[in-house]
């Protein structure tokens, strides 16, 4: 039974009415699965989302008519190949979503089922974990302080007091001048410290760098492409 599992309903390259549709079937139920399992933790358009039930049985039904002929095969595999000059690079996810749609794809038109199917869902089980564990996350509570101070103000050692108050940790990030010069603009990531009012740093802080500009948000996310 278990060997089963593992076993091709197609036989020496040639498929029946009754194996392409359980191949599509499977095919499309991986799709639905990938997709869903993308969708629940992550933001994505509705395009790339019926991409992702799609792509399984297109690429499917592409290795069924293709089976054991290599001048198709090396016809198709060139065709596959400028679909990556007419897209954009996408996120991490976005990539393993597309290349695990693909491989589902290969499996059921080799006839694996059981392996295509079995191995979405584990793949899908595994990324809705991972992300409901946040692996490989930032730090959320990580903030971005940035500090305009005038050219004539010593910036340095002037706020480390107010930090220390307030803040678990502080690391500064950059200094640049702006406004032609007449003033710098100092980045500080940084740690709050639980229970502490916003306000008030913020209002001791603006009494140090002469009530100029002051913001405190989260930082930009950084770029997931691979």
């Amino acid at each position: 039974m278990f060997n089963s599992f593992f076993t091709s309903i197609i036989s020496n390259g040639e498929f029946t009415g009754a194996t392409l549709l359980i191949a599509t079937a499977v095919a499309l139920i991986c799709g639905l699965i990938i997709a869903a399992s993308y969708i629940m933790k992550n933001k994505c358009s509705q395009s790339y989302a019926l991409t992702l039930v799609l792509l399984p049985a297109i690429v499917e039904l592409v290795i069924i008519l293709v089976n054991g002929n290599i001048g198709a095969g090396v016809a198709v595999a060139g065709a596959f190949s400028l679909v990556r000059f007419r897209s954009v690079a996408g996120k991490g996810q976005e990539i393993t979503s597309i290349f695990l749609a693909m491989a589902v794809g290969l499996a059921t038109g080799m006839g694996y089922v059981g392996v295509a199917l079995g191995f979405t869902i584990l793949i899908s089980v595994i990324a809705y974990i991972l992300n409901m564990l946040h692996f490989g996350q930032d730090n959320d509570s990580v903030r971005a302080l940035h500090i305009t101070v005038p050219e004539n103000l010593d910036y340095e050692g002037r706020f480390e007091d107010l930090f220390t108050k307030y803040l678990k940790s502080f690391e500064y990030k950059s200094v640049k001048t702006t406004n032609m010069g007449s003033l710098y603009k100092i980045s500080i990531d940084v740690i709050l410290k639980e229970g502490i009012s916003t306000k008030e740093f913020l209002d001791e802080l603006r009494t140090r760098n002469g009530n100029l500009d002051i913001s405190l948000q989260r930082p930009a996310e950084s770029a997931d492409a691979l």
